[in-house]
C-alpha cells in the first residue's frame, strides 16, 4: 500500500516531434499540371458532344433560313434576326443573340460544374488529394480548365457561324437593325467584343455550378442546379414590378453587348453588366475555395 512519504517517481519529458519533410522532389505547385487536367477533360465524351453541339448549330440556323426564306420584320419593325442574312457578320451576331439566353449557359455549366462533383462520383477525388495534391491547387487547376473550355466553346460557335455565313451570304459590312452598317474590320473587332462580354456575363453561371460541384458528389446535381438558378434569375428579370431591383440581377444585363453593335457604341450597359457578374463570380468561387478546404472528403 503506498504511502504519502513514497517518492514519486518522475515523468519522462516528452519528446518533440519532428517535422515530417516532404518527399525529395515534391513541389506541391507541379502536382496536378493544367495540360494533364487540359487533355483528360479534352478526352470525355460530354466535351466532345458539347463541342459538336455548338459547330452543328449554325448549320441549323441556314438550313432554317434555306427552307424559310429570308426573315422580314414584324409590324414594320427590323431586329437582328432579321439582318441574319445580309453578311457573314450579321450571321455570327445571329447566332450569339440566339445562344446567350441558354444555350452557351449549359457548357458554362457543365465544364465548371462536373468538374470536381465527378470526381467525387468516381470515388477518385480522395486519391487525387492522397497524391498529395493540395486542395487548393486542384481547385484552381479544376477552375482554370473548367473556364478555359468555356471561353472555347463561346468562341467555337461564332468562329463556326462566321465562316458559314460567309460561305453562304458573302463577307460584308454588318448590317444595324436601327439604320447603317458597320465596315467589315470593325464589325470583326466589336465581335471579339461581343464574345468577351458574353463569357464574363456568364462567370456567375461558372460560380454557381463550381461551388455547388465542390458541395455534392452528384456532377448532374451540381450543372442541373446552376442552370436551374440561372433560369430563376432570367425569369425574375422577367417580372417587371421588381423595377430596380432587376439591376441587381445578372441576367438583366446578359444582351448589353447589343448596345456596342452600333455606329455609336453604348458601354454603361456592359460596364454594369460586367461589374454585376464579376462580382456575384467572385463571392462564389470564394464560397467554393473556402468549404473545399474545410470538407471531410471521403470519395
Amino acid at each position: 500500500m503506498s504511502t504519502l512519504s513514497e517518492p514519486v517517481k518522475p515523468v519522462d519529458p516528452v519528446e518533440p516531434v519532428e517535422p515530417v519533410e516532404a518527399a525529395p522532389g515534391y513541389r506541391a505547385a507541379r502536382t496536378l499540371p493544367l495540360r494533364v487536367e487540359l487533355v483528360r477533360q479534352l478526352k470525355r465524351r460530354r466535351t466532345l458532344v458539347m463541342g459538336g453541339v455548338l459547330a452543328v448549330l449554325p448549320f441549323v440556323l441556314l438550313v432554317a433560313f434555306a427552307i424559310g426564306g429570308e426573315p422580314s420584320g414584324r409590324d414594320g419593325r427590323v431586329t437582328l434576326m432579321d439582318t441574319a442574312t445580309a453578311s457573314g457578320a450579321n450571321f455570327a451576331a445571329v447566332n450569339l443573340f440566339v445562344s446567350a439566353g441558354f444555350l452557351l449557359v449549359i457548357p458554362v455549366a457543365l465544364f465548371c460544374g462536373d468538374t470536381v462533383a465527378s470526381e467525387a462520383s468516381w470515388s477518385s477525388l480522395r486519391y487525387l488529394l492522397a497524391a498529395p495534391v493540395p486542395r487548393t491547387r486542384l481547385l484552381l487547376s479544376k477552375l482554370g480548365v473548367g473556364l478555359g473550355l468555356s471561353l472555347a466553346a463561346m468562341v467555337l460557335l461564332p468562329v463556326v457561324a462566321l465562316a458559314v455565313g460567309t460561305a453562304a451570304y458573302g463577307w460584308g459590312p454588318l448590317q444595324i437593325p436601327t439604320g447603317g452598317a458597320l465596315d467589315a474590320g470593325t464589325a470583326a473587332q466589336q465581335l471579339v467584343v461581343v464574345v468577351a462580354y458574353v463569357f464574363v456575363s456568364q462567370l456567375v453561371t461558372a460560380g454557381l455550378a463550381f461551388w455547388l460541384s465542390t458541395r455534392t458528389d452528384a456532377p448532374l446535381g451540381a450543372v442541373g442546379g446552376a442552370v436551374g438558378l440561372t433560369i430563376v434569375g432570367n425569369v425574375l428579370d422577367a417580372v417587371t414590378a421588381l423595377g430596380h431591383w432587376r439591376d441587381f440581377l445578372p441576367a438583366h444585363w446578359q444582351f448589353a453587348w447589343a448596345d456596342v453593335v452600333q455606329q455609336d457604341p453604348e458601354w454603361s450597359g456592359m460596364v454594369q453588366g460586367a461589374a454585376v457578374s464579376v462580382t456575384y463570380a467572385v463571392v462564389l468561387f470564394a464560397l467554393a475555395f473556402r468549404g473545399f478546404a474545410r470538407k471531410d472528403i471521403v470519395s
